[in-house]
């Protein structure tokens, strides 16, 4: 499904998604509210542990809804769901109530699935096939990944100049960090960088939640710079 306008303008205005996934079900919720605290207004739970699908759950029901006029909160705050592998999983996060979703590669039938139930979704690609596969579904938001093992920002633009007139936009994520993000956000195609270092799990453990705000709080500052530059 194509990323709605007002979708792909909030992940442009972001630059930075936080992504992150939980070995307990409880940290959830305080990981959200510590990102939010900090600035961050996308986030994307990758599903990797047994405990991802009910912190999913748990963030989405935790979250406000926009036209709730005592606690507008953190309706403002994206959520997406990474590491979606089968059609079940998007009928499953779909019922979560998630704003998209994502995935490592390019499954046609993953990509169906998300049409099917009007899911926002952006496919993976990391070669010029990748990259036509998913063109071909209607696909015009991808995730560059893994982006650096790949061959970085210098790759990204060498494979996605044949492609500028279609207007793709991308998501790289993948070895991205705070020394190398900005050379990424200042191509005019990237939509928004996937940043999994803000949220580092020796915090998580300690429930550390305020040096979890603080790290968001640095990237933001950080993004926001780097846009005027």
């Amino acid at each position: 499904m194509l990323f709605p306008e007002t979708l792909l303008q909030r992940l442009r205005s972001a630059g930075i998604v936080a992504g992150f996934s939980v070995d307990r079900v409880e940290h959830a919720v305080p990981i959200v509210h510590a990102l939010h605290r900090g600035g961050i207004r996308v986030i994307e739970l990758l599903l990797r542990t047994p405990a991802s699908m009910q912190g999913l759950q748990a963030i989405c029901q935790d979250l406000p809804q926009s036209n709730d006029p005592v606690d507008s909160g953190r309706s403002d705050m994206l959520v997406g769901v990474g590491t979606i592998l089968t059609p079940q999983t998007i009928r499953d996060v779909q019922q979560a109530g998630v704003h998209f979703g994502v995935s490592p590669g390019m499954n046609p039938n993953v990509i169906r699935a998300a049409a099917d139930v009007g899911l926002p979704f952006a496919p993976g690609i990391a070669t010029p096939s990748d990259l036509e596969a998913a063109i071909e579904l209607d696909c015009r938001l991808v995730k560059f990944f893994p982006a650096e093992a790949a061959g970085g920002i210098a790759y990204l633009k060498s494979m996605s100049a044949a492609y500028k007139h279609l207007g793709i936009e991308y998501f790289p994520l993948g070895g991205i960090n705070a020394d190398n993000m900005n050379s990424y956000l200042k191509e005019p195609n990237v939509a928004a960088v996937g940043g999994s270092w803000i949220v580092k799990q020796e915090l998580v453990h300690q429930e550390n939640w305020t040096a979890i705000t603080d790290r968001a709080a640095a990237v933001v500052a950080q993004v926001k710079q780097g846009k005027h530059e």
